[in-house]
């Protein structure tokens, strides 16, 4: 997991910000992207912890050491996997979230020098996108059932999800 000892000599490096006059002119990510062998680096300071308080503190339950660790090795295809696998819309709760999970680091003993979990998770998301990974899921039959799912945040989109690919005819409400 990681590279052994990576947390105790590799510093957490923080996403840069585009500059604000820049981003009023455009819709685009206001976050630089960083480079790959960056992201490496920081997936090797996840430390194996015996108990990974990040998964508790991840309201999804996001099995962070795990693509972390994929990052590190290179392996992104394994690492989107790993993420869908607990995570139905990474493009948007990785942004959205205020990273409780960083919080939760074992590394974050020391204020601010917790895994850097938020920007490998919107990496990983950016790249499968980027590489074509993200594909729809259709049902491979139709279930001949309808169902109406109340709410359109995530929980109810990735409910929603589901029940799609199993089947189900589903209606999505929103109060707006």
């Amino acid at each position: 997991m990681g590279e052994q000892g990576a947390f105790l000599k590799i510093e957490r490096q923080n996403f840069e910000y585009r500059d604000p006059a820049d981003r009023v002119k455009d819709y685009k990510e206001f976050l630089v992207p960083k480079p790959v062998p960056e992201l490496r680096v920081q997936g090797a300071r996840c430390m194996e912890c015996g108990i990974p308080f990040c998964h508790n503190g991840c309201p999804l339950g996001n099995l962070i050491p795990d693509w972390n660790d994929l990052v590190y090795r290179d392996r992104w295809f394994d690492a989107i996997k790993q993420l869908h696998a607990t995570n139905n819309f990474p493009e948007f709760t990785g942004r959205l979230c205020p990273a409780p999970c960083e919080a939760a680091c074992v590394l974050e003993i020391r204020e601010g020098d917790a895994v850097t979990i938020k920007q490998i998770e919107n990496s990983i998301i950016d790249r499968a996108w980027d590489e074509g990974w993200v594909k729809p899921l259709p049902p491979s039959s139709e279930t001949g059932y309808a169902v109406a799912v109340v709410g359109a945040g995530p929980a109810g989109m990735a409910a929603a999800q589901q029940l799609r690919r199993e089947g189900q005819r589903v209606v999505l409400f929103e109060r707006d």
